[in-house]
């Protein structure tokens, strides 16, 4: 009785798997914060999304983590395009082709020697406009290399006019944009710094959404419609539900939800201390996000949880 009348239904189209590929590793490396996450080789990655597709999870989303070495002021592995995130743009494409909407996180701070999502002026600060002309330069590399959709995570204000503007001077007015809309200064963020290798110091107050509030996320959310974006996003997911409600009560796009390595973590640890029933506490998890309005999830149990829906 209680499946037949249920309002709200998971499906495996509903989730898109957020992956991490890591230059220069033979063997994918388990990230300790987040236990059945790994930083995947290309050739580990290439398996991962086809079980993805194979599931019908609707996307996969791509997280480059170059080799120290390489990381810079500016972040120029990001538009490297032969830097890791490019490659295993390229890789995932020829492995799926269209079977799989092929996505790229379109950021700096996993490339920056200082960690931040932009390009720093010469008082550390971060550099609003020189970084929109860094991010029109990756967003053209990201198309060029095969992603189906790029993901803005930046929070720099115009970033997403900007963006439409170079994917079309490119003629890729086919690649969609996925904006991270209301992207908050959240602790839930933690385990996220060791996946990419984060080199970050201090924090990114000045740029990200302060937590006790909801009326600059509506601000946002119409900057970024205006400017052009096809899909907007709410992150973290769990702790900002009623703000996803408002944004999904607001738009007539589709709207996603990033359930994020601090709130995985959370229930992968307390259901290994034997606290709570992991696998009903994934899906309520899951079934909350989506009642409150998301139309996309991105979660790390998107494989999992499409093949127990499947």
């Amino acid at each position: 009785m209680r499946r037949m009348v249920a309002e709200t239904r998971l499906h495996p189209a509903d989730f898109i798997l957020p992956a991490f590929v890591r230059e220069g590793v033979s063997e994918p490396v388990p990230i300790g914060a987040m236990p059945g996450v790994v930083q995947h080789t290309r050739d580990s990655l290439r398996k991962a999304a086809v079980e993805a597709a194979e599931a019908g999870v609707s996307g996969i989303m791509l997280f480059g983590v170059p080799e120290d070495t390489k990381k810079d002021a500016l972040g120029t592995a990001g538009t490297d395009p032969d830097g890791i995130l490019q490659v295993a743009l390229r890789d995932v494409r020829a492995e799926v082709g269209d079977d799989l909407l092929v996505m790229a996180d379109l950021c700096l701070d996993e490339f920056t020697d200082h960690g931040h999502c932009g390009v720093l002026d010469d008082q550390g600060r971060v550099d609003n406009d020189a970084t929109l002309e860094r991010y029109a330069e990756m967003a053209q590399v990201q198309a060029d290399a095969g992603a189906h959709v790029v993901g803005p995570s930046g929070m720099m204000d115009g970033q997403i006019g900007v963006i439409r503007d170079a994917l079309d001077q490119i003629g890729r007015e086919d690649v969609a944009i996925l904006a991270y809309t209301a992207k908050y200064s959240s602790a839930f963020f933690g385990p996220f710094r060791e996946a990419v290798g984060s080199s970050l110091r201090g924090d990114r107050q000045t740029y990200q959404q302060d937590p006790a509030n909801w009326r600059e996320s509506l601000r946002e959310l119409a900057l970024d419609l205006e400017e052009g974006a096809d899909m907007v996003m709410v992150k973290p997911a769990g702790p900002y539900l009623d703000i996803l409600a408002r944004v999904a009560d607001a738009v007539d796009v589709p709207v996603a939800a990033y359930q994020v390595s601090g709130e995985y973590a959370m229930i992968e640890a307390a259901a290994e201390k034997g606290w709570i029933d992991r696998d009903r506490a994934i899906l309520e998890s899951l079934t909350g996000i989506k009642r409150a309005g998301a139309r996309t999830i991105l979660t790390y149990w998107a494989t999992e949880v499409a093949r127990t829906l499947g």
